[in-house]
Parts: structure tokens; C-alpha cells; sequence
């Protein structure tokens, strides 16, 4: 089995899984109700709190496969992007646990993570496919040719997707994590009731920095009347967002030429996004959000690295 360990931004994430993409295991534990006092995510909490769950949770996540370290061959570990505090935690674990059995050790790419948690059993997507990954750091959209790779065709020029979703709702008022309040709240409102424009930039790439300046402006005139409006605002400010994902998807699409597309990433789990792409394939909701069956699966896929070649991998806060 690989075991899988993830900490590259709030969650505390360890996996079993087989060489075929059968989940034996995968435990996450939230720092959300953490975060939510400050609303968003505190790098240095965030790392320290890593310190103190990522052993149990390597030890819960052996549990429940019924497994030890002895039936582990391989350790996947996300190397970044992501908060590079939080990601040295994970990565000096898994360091340890592979230097100490002298295991093959392989550094993965958050992203292709999140990618490859389409390859994970019962139902694996085969490629190739057009992929849009909508995370809170990040908003891609991915051609997907092969297991192990993808190319960029289009990405946010500044704020992410998800990024937009959080600071939206602090806007209004809501709770951390933002996006999953929104999403609730829009369930009462009328997503016409307010026009929030939605930059369109030449080939494929995304702008959402403007939408939500709109929202804040927009916040701003209505004045004390925009709590009891917090409904409308909160549905018109998702279908903005929302149509700009599947507008630029589609057009990803056609010039991939790609028949399938595949959502990822914690965006995915949106309840919007999710009915205005009825015949795309979306990661299982346990799967969208940060997790390491994802990063495991990742590593079934990428260069391991021997024993003790690894000691000296570094993380890294951006693709860049």
C-alpha cells in the first residue's frame, strides 16, 4: 500500500491506498472551527496545529486499514503548493517514516493530487478529459491526457474561485469556510435579484478580484437594509461566480477537444456548480476538499524517490 500524507494548507490528512486506487483508509481532520474565529486561515496556527494531529492521524488512518507500517512500500507526501509552515510538517513526517524503513518516497504536486482522486476506485476516470479544479488557493483548467501529467490551458490571474467564495461571504457576514455558507444561504435567495459582472479576459484564464469587488460595493449601497438581503446577494454573487466556471470549462473544452470534463477541488462540492454541469464527472464529495487518498493516488503516478535520496526535498508555496 502507499500511504498518503497531506498538510499543505488547514487540513491534517493520512491514507491508505492500494496500488489499484482502492481506499483502505483516509482520515482528515479539520482546523476549520479553528480558523473561523479569525476568518481564514492563520499560517502559523494552522502549522502548529499540524504538529499536534499529524501522529495520531497517521496512526487512526493504519487502524482503520487494519494495516501497519510494515505493509506500506511507498510514502506520498504533498511537496506544495500551499503554506510552506504547514507543508514541512508533512513532508519531515513522511521523511522520517520513509527513512526509517527505508522506503521509496514520492514528493506530489497538490494539484496533480487533486487530479488524481478521478483515478481512485470504484469508478476511476480514464483519460484523456478536460479538468477544472476550483480550490480555495487555486482555479485551473486542466488538459488531461495521461495519469501522470496534465497541461495548464487557462488559470486566475488573481483571486481563486474559491478565494472569491470566502471573501464573499465575509462580506456579507458569514461564517469561515465561506463557500459552504454561501452555498447554504443562496438556497433562500433569488440569484437574479443582483447583476454582479464577471471579467472576461482574452483565451482561457479567470478574473474574480472585480465580482467581488461588486459584491462590496453593492454591499455598501444597500447599507442597512443589506442583511435582510443577504439571500439575494449571497445567490446573485454564486451565479456570477458559477457562470463564469462554466462558461470558460466549455470553451476549455471545444478547443482541447475533449468530449469529458471532470471537476476537482473544494469548489467542486458547490451545489450550483454541480447542476450547471450535469453530464460532467465531479470528484466524490469526500475527495474534493484537501485529503491524502489524493495525494496516494498521486503518488501511484509519480517519480519515487530512493531511500535516502529524499532527505534533502524542500517544500514549496507556489508553482512558480
Amino acid at each position: 500500500m502507499i500511504l498518503g500524507i497531506e498538510t499543505s494548507c488547514d487540513e491534517t490528512a493520512a491514507a491508505l491506498v492500494t496500488r489499484d486506487g482502492q481506499i483502505r483508509a483516509n482520515i482528515v481532520s479539520s482546523q476549520a472551527e479553528l480558523h473561523a474565529r479569525y476568518g481564514g486561515v492563520v499560517p502559523e496556527v494552522a502549522s502548529r496545529r499540524h504538529l499536534e494531529l499529524v501522529s495520531p492521524v497517521v496512526r487512526e488512518a493504519l487502524a482503520e486499514a487494519g494495516a501497519t507500517l510494515d505493509d506500506v512500500e511507498t510514502v506520498a507526501v504533498t511537496q506544495g503548493p500551499g503554506l510552506v509552515g504547514a507543508l514541512l510538517v508533512g513532508l519531515s513526517v513522511a521523511k522520517a517514516l520513509a527513512w526509517a524503513r527505508r522506503l521509496p518516497l514520492v514528493p506530489v504536486d497538490h494539484l496533480h493530487g487533486h487530479v488524481a482522486s478521478l483515478f481512485l476506485a470504484p469508478e476511476p476516470l480514464e483519460p484523456p478529459f478536460l479538468c477544472l479544479l476550483a480550490s480555495g488557493g487555486h482555479t485551473l483548467l486542466l488538459d488531461v491526457a495521461e495519469r501522470g501529467g496534465y497541461r495548464v490551458l487557462g488559470t486566475s490571474v488573481d483571486d481563486a474561485a474559491g478565494e472569491a467564495f470566502d471573501k464573499g461571504a465575509r462580506l456579507l457576514g458569514l461564517g469561515y469556510p465561506g463557500g459552504v455558507e454561501i452555498d447554504r444561504l443562496a438556497q433562500a435567495g433569488d440569484p437574479e435579484a443582483f447583476s454582479f459582472p464577471v471579467a472576461r479576459l482574452d483565451g482561457l484564464d479567470f478574473s474574480f478580484s472585480g465580482v467581488k469587488t461588486s459584491l462590496l460595493y453593492r454591499v455598501r449601497e444597500l447599507g442597512d437594509e443589506a442583511a435582510s438581503r443577504r439571500a439575494d446577494l449571497a445567490a446573485s454573487y454564486q451565479r456570477a461566480i458559477v457562470r463564469a466556471l462554466v462558461e470558460r470549462t466549455a470553451a476549455a473544452a471545444t478547443e482541447a477537444g475533449r468530449d469529458t470534463v471532470a471537476v476537482v477541488g473544494g469548489v467542486a462540492a458547490n451545489s450550483e456548480l454541480r447542476a450547471a454541469l450535469p453530464a460532467a464527472r465531479f470528484a466524490p464529495l469526500a475527495l474534493c476538499t484537501d485529503n491524502a487518498a489524493m495525494i496516494a493516488s498521486a503518488g501511484r503516478y509519480g517519480r519515487a524517490l530512493p531511500y535516502p535520496r529524499y532527505l534533502d526535498l524542500d517544500a514549496y508555496a507556489s508553482r512558480s
